[in-house]
């Protein structure tokens, strides 16, 4: 059965009909031709389809596209519409956090939201005071930093380089 979707991917509205059984991520790969979010596990294990979903990073392999009729989607790819790299990505190329660059889409999706979460001060599952107040600079300690990326994988272990990237990217010293 197919239901008419409509979505703004990378700045771009689309309309279209979907089956009803359609992931946000097939969607994007498949229907829009949009290859920035890897398709990775495809079960919601290793990031590398992570974008951010109304403004939160989500897994769309996760998500059916007509439960998302009228939702915003950035990709890696539309971080920087006017040509110049976002600052996270920025600061993956000078921090050399990539190898294959597989997951790298996904990584920096989810770094983007990382910082984005900790500016709003939520804690994680490394944050020792749940309660606490946390200024950016508690939220991205290297700790936090590697907790909250987490759901990312990297098969070639470029996490040395990820954790300093999303720091840098967040202005903060490591």
């Amino acid at each position: 059965m197919d239901a008419q979707v409509t979505l703004t991917v990378d700045g771009t509205r689309h309309q279209l009909p979907v089956d009803t059984r359609t992931t946000l991520l097939d969607l994007m790969r498949e229907r829009l031709g949009n290859t920035s979010p890897k398709k990775g596990c495809d079960h919601g294990q290793c990031g590398a389809c992570t974008v951010l979903l109304d403004g939160q990073r989500q897994l769309p392999c996760l998500a059916l596209a007509v439960a998302h009729d009228g939702a915003e989607i950035v990709t890696a790819d539309g971080l920087a519409p006017a040509g110049e790299l976002h600052p996270v990505q920025q600061a993956f190329l000078d921090a050399d956090a990539f190898q294959c660059g597989y997951c790298t889409p996904g990584q920096v999706c989810s770094a983007v939201g990382v910082i984005e979460e900790a500016g709003r001060g939520w804690p994680s599952h490394a944050t020792a005071d749940v309660t606490a107040e946390l200024s950016p600079e508690q939220a991205l300690t290297h700790d936090e930093v590697a907790e909250r990326m987490s759901g990312n994988l990297c098969r070639c272990a470029a996490y040395v380089n990820i954790v300093p990237a999303v720091q840098q990217a967040a202005g903060v010293q490591a």
